[in-house]
C-alpha cells in the first residue's frame, strides 16, 4: 500500500470525532487521530508502540494475557471485531469499547488496522458516586450485553437474584441506547392488582370511576419516546400478563374509561430474579409473554460471581451513603467486607456500610463498626469438622458426588443458599450435580 494512500487515510481518520488509531499486523501503533491523542495520548508519543502496552501495559498481546485480543479476532475473521476492555487513560483506568475493522490493500490483503475506541460512559472500573462499578470478568460480560443491546430496541430481561443492582443496569441500557434523551419509566410489578395495574400502566379518564375528578396519564403514556422497565414481572398475575401481552403484541393501549386507542411507543426492558422457564412449565407464567420479553435476557451476577469487585463496591457504596465525605474503610474492615457472603447482595453490602456509617465516629470505617451491626449469616459448611468423613482412598469424582449430597442434606435441600456457601452461580452448582449423579450411575456407585 502506498504512502499517499496511508496519508490519505491519516488525514480522513483525523477529520473523525471518534479516538482512532491505525496498527500494523505486529501490533504496532502506525497514526493516531487528534481525537485520540486528546483523550487517550496524555502528552506521551505512541507511534511505534505497540498496542496492548498503550492500553494496558502488557508486554504480550491481549491474547497471551487473558484478554480477548480483537486485532486477532479480525485478522483471522477478516471482518471488523468489537470487544470490552479496561484500558490505562490519563484519566485512570476505564471501560472502553473497542472496535477493529481490517484495511485492504488493492490485492485484497489485510495491511492495517484502524481501531476505534469509545469510552463507557455507563459504567466506572474506579469508585464513582452513582452508576454501575466494576470490573470483574463476570461483570465485563453482563457490561458487553448491555452495550450489544442497546443500540437496538429488542426487548431485555434482566435475570438475577435479589440486590444485584437490576434497575442500575436497566438505566445503563437507556443511557447507551438512541432513546437516552426520552424518560426512563419503573414500574414495580410486586403486589399489582388488575385494577391499579390498568389505571397506573394506561391511565384513566375523567369520570372512569369514582374520585377519577380528572384524566391520569398512565405510565405508557409517560414513556412514550424512552424506556419502559417493570421490575419483578415474576409477580404478575396471569389475569394481568394477558393485558400485558396484548399492549405488547398490539402496540396500542386504551385508558380506563375511554374509547380511543392509542399508539404506545416506548422500549421495553423487564427484571425478576424468578425462575421463569420453570413457571412457564408450571403454567404460573404465559409462554407467549416469555418469549415476548426475552429477545435478548442478560444475567446480573450475584455477588460471589463477581467477589473481586466487592472492595470497589464497598469504597463506592460508602461514598454514596456516607453524610462525611472524607471516610474511608481500615484495611481490615475492607478485608472483612471482601470475604464476607453476602444472600442479599449489593443492597445487602450498602445496608451493612449504611449502618457502620452511623456508628462510626472517626474519619474510619472500623472492623468493629461493621461487625456489631451484621445481620446472622449461616456458617460455612463444617467440611474438615468430622462431620463429614471418608473412610478410604477414592476417585475425586466420588468424592464430589458424596461431599454434594452430603451438603445438600445440610442445608435442607435449597440449592440457591448451598451455592452461597460453596460460592458457585445456581446453575453451576445444578449442573455439577446432575453430571456427579449420572457420572454415579454410568460407573455402579
Amino acid at each position: 500500500m502506498t504512502s499517499h494512500f496511508l496519508s490519505e487515510l491519516l488525514s480522513f481518520l483525523d477529520g473523525l470525532p471518534e479516538p482512532r488509531i491505525v496498527m500494523n499486523a505486529e501490533y504496532r501503533i502506525i497514526a493516531a487521530n487528534a481525537a485520540y491523542i486528546r483523550d487517550f495520548g496524555g502528552g506521551v508519543p505512541i507511534v511505534g508502540r505497540t498496542c496492548y502496552e498503550v492500553s494496558h501495559h502488557f508486554n504480550v498481546p491481549c491474547d497471551q494475557a487473558g484478554e480477548s485480543c480483537p486485532l486477532k479476532q479480525s485478522l483471522e475473521a477478516g471482518a471488523p471485531q468489537r470487544v470490552l476492555h479496561v484500558h490505562h487513560t490519563p484519566r485512570g483506568d476505564e471501560h472502553v469499547d473497542v472496535e477493529t475493522t481490517p484495511i485492504r490493500d488493492d490485492l485484497g490483503q489485510i495491511v492495517y488496522f484502524v481501531e476505534t475506541m469509545r469510552v463507557v460512559r455507563q459504567a466506572s472500573s474506579r469508585p464513582v458516586a452513582q452508576g454501575l462499578v466494576g470490573r470483574s470478568p463476570a461483570f465485563v460480560g453482563m457490561l458487553e450485553k448491555v452495550l450489544r443491546v442497546a443500540d437496538s430496541d429488542a426487548a431485555v430481561l434482566l435475570l438475577g437474584e435479589t440486590g444485584t443492582g437490576k434497575e442500575l443496569v436497566a438505566h445503563a441500557i437507556h443511557e447507551a441506547g438512541d432513546r437516552e434523551g426520552g424518560p426512563f419509566v419503573a414500574v414495580d410489578c410486586a403486589g399489582m392488582t388488575e385494577t391499579l395495574f390498568e389505571s397506573e400502566l394506561f391511565g384513566y379518564e375523567k369520570g372512569a370511576f369514582t374520585g377519577a375528578a380528572h384524566r391520569k396519564q398512565g405510565l405508557v403514556e409517560a414513556a412514550s419516546g424512552g424506556t419502559l422497565f417493570l421490575d419483578e414481572i415474576g409477580e404478575l398475575p396471569l389475569s394481568l400478563q394477558v393485558k400485558l401481552l396484548r399492549l405488547l403484541e398490539t402496540g396500542t393501549y386504551r385508558r380506563v374509561g375511554g374509547l380511543e386507542w392509542l399508539p404506545a411507543n416506548f422500549r421495553l426492558i423487564t427484571a425478576t430474579h424468578r425462575d421463569l422457564r420453570s413457571m412457564v412449565q408450571a403454567e404460573t407464567f404465559r409462554r407467549d409473554l416469555y418469549f415476548r420479553i426475552n429477545t435478548f435476557p442478560i444475567h446480573t451476577p450475584a455477588l460471589h460471581e463477581r467477589a473481586e469487585d466487592i472492595p470497589l463496591l464497598a469504597i463506592s457504596l460508602l461514598g454514596r451513603v456516607d453524610r462525611r465525605k472524607s471516610r474511608n474503610f481500615s484495611g481490615a474492615a475492607l478485608s472483612w467486607l471482601a470475604g464476607r457472603r453476602y444472600s442479599g447482595n449489593i443492597r445487602e453490602l450498602r445496608n451493612l456500610i449504611e449502618r457502620a456509617t452511623v456508628l462510626a465516629d472517626g474519619d474510619s470505617i472500623e472492623l468493629s463498626h461493621l461487625i456489631d451491626m451484621a445481620d446472622d449469616v449461616p456458617p460455612a459448611l463444617p467440611v474438615s469438622s468430622g462431620a463429614f468423613q471418608v473412610a478410604e482412598v477414592i476417585d475425586l469424582e466420588t468424592l464430589e458426588m458424596r461431599y454434594l449430597e452430603w451438603a445438600r442434606g445440610r442445608m435442607g435441600g435449597d440449592l440457591a443458599a448451598l451455592a452461597g456457601q460453596l460460592g458457585v452461580s445456581q446453575r453451576t452448582l445444578y449442573r455439577r450435580l446432575q453430571t456427579t449423579r449420572i457420572s454415579g450411575a454410568e460407573t455402579g456407585r
